[in-house]
């Protein structure tokens, strides 16, 4: 319980976790019928750029930097137009300034849900839920808890309102915690069928997300909710993963995507990738779970691989 997302907030898995989490909410917002937000490893909310964990290792530079920072150049208006709500949303809680905080999951919600939806927030590690508690606990619309990530996960679904999305985001801080992350998105679906489920996880060697891959999809599939080849699989990575002690991608699950959601990514990613690949070997892939990529988009296919020179 060692783990402060101080140190990497605004990094690009902030910016593909956050773009997905806009693009999401967006969707539940074209109905007028409330929704609930669960985020089980919520940190603390709000990410100041100049502290002295932000400032050692400045991550924030080659993620959101790159997209709103000094020097960052207009983003194409086919990238531009989905990731409005998301680029927006960073801004006002800069003001409309440079770029001086960075806005975590659960405040990146609240921003962007109406007055009719809810946000349950699940911190742990008593230093983060505190600061948590004092960002966002005073919003009635707003549940900050403190509990196990895991626990929570269960003990909050399904919601009231039956229309939901779910965060899952630890911080792998522990072994073992892809084939909870698997678990845990199986037993979502059993409590919570209907709800969009956004399961975050990094890559710093591919070899052992076969494994999880696999557990993920037959775990859905055995909850009887979502078919193995219906789980979409979103990547994005930055280099080449020729050190297996650094993070070179990350990737998110997702159960029950709007069916919109691999459109959208497939003009967002390969701009992304480009602007925030150090080395020319970024590429992105939105798939089947347990698929390998292949070619570009066709009519018959929803998903997308692309592979790009940085």
């Amino acid at each position: 319980m060692n783990y402060r997302h101080a140190y990497h907030a605004g990094n690009f898995a902030d910016v593909l976790k956050h773009v997905v989490l806009a693009l999401v909410i967006d969707y539940l917002k074209r109905k007028p019928a409330p929704f609930r937000f669960v985020d089980t490893h919520a940190g603390s909310g709000l990410y100041a750029l100049d502290s002295e964990p932000a400032t050692k290792t400045r991550e924030w530079e080659g993620g959101i930097g790159r997209l709103l920072g000094p020097g960052a150049t207009p983003l194409p208006p086919a990238v531009a137009t989905p990731m409005a709500a998301y680029l927006e949303a960073v801004r006002a809680e800069n003001g409309g300034g440079a770029l001086r905080v960075y806005p975590g999951s659960p405040l990146l919600a609240r921003r962007l849900m109406r007055a009719q939806d809810t946000l349950v927030l699940n911190e742990l590690h008593p230093e983060e839920h505190a600061l948590l508690q004092t960002t966002l606990g005073a919003d009635r619309r707003v549940k900050v808890l403190q509990l196990d990530g895991w626990l929570a996960l269960k003990a909050q679904l399904p919601p009231r309102e039956r229309r939901g999305i779910v965060l899952i985001d630890p911080p792998f801080e522990q072994e073992g915690e892809l084939a909870r992350m698997a678990e845990g998105l199986a037993e979502g679906l059993r409590r919570f069928a209907t709800g969009v489920y956004l399961a975050w996880y990094p890559i710093k060697s591919p070899k052992p997300l076969a494994e999880f891959y696999r557990a993920a999809a037959t775990g859905m599939a055995d909850a009887g909710r979502v078919a193995a080849d219906k789980g979409l699989r979103i990547e994005l990575m930055l280099r080449r993963p020729t050190d297996p002690q650094r993070l070179n991608g990350c990737g998110l699950l997702v159960a029950n995507a709007p069916h919109t959601l691999a459109d959208d990514l497939a003009g967002i990613l390969p701009e992304i990738a480009r602007r925030l690949s150090d080395d020319g070997g970024a590429h992105a892939y939105i798939g089947p779970i347990l698929g390998a990529g292949g070619p570009a988009r066709r009519r018959d296919t929803p998903y997308r691989r692309k592979r790009l020179t940085a």
